[in-house]
């Protein structure tokens, strides 16, 4: 039953960042289409970009993203799956 909620600990620790990296980019992509969309309407007035929500969302993809990543490649550091460029560096 431990190590059933240890994983479960160990899964939502991973999905969490993976929803942050989503929302981002899905902040962008929607900042990013309304200015797109907006320059098609004739009778909108204000045509400005959306400049908040793209950086907030590319925070949030950033963070999630590197997260993530960093995740990985501290596993496969542990598992000696890296390649000579990615390994610690160790002192003589």
């Amino acid at each position: 039953m431990k190590l059933l909620i240890s994983r479960f600990i160990a899964i939502l620790i991973l999905v969490i960042p993976g929803f942050m990296a989503m929302k981002g980019f899905l902040m962008m992509k929607d900042a990013l289409f309304l200015y797109i969309a907006v320059h098609g309407d004739d009778t909108a007035l204000h045509k400005s970009f959306n400049w908040l929500t793209f950086g907030g969302g590319l925070i949030l993809f950033i963070l999630g993203i590197g997260f993530l990543a960093g995740w990985v490649l501290f596993r496969d550091r542990k598992r000696n799956y890296v390649g000579p460029r990615f390994k610690e560096k160790r002192k003589h």
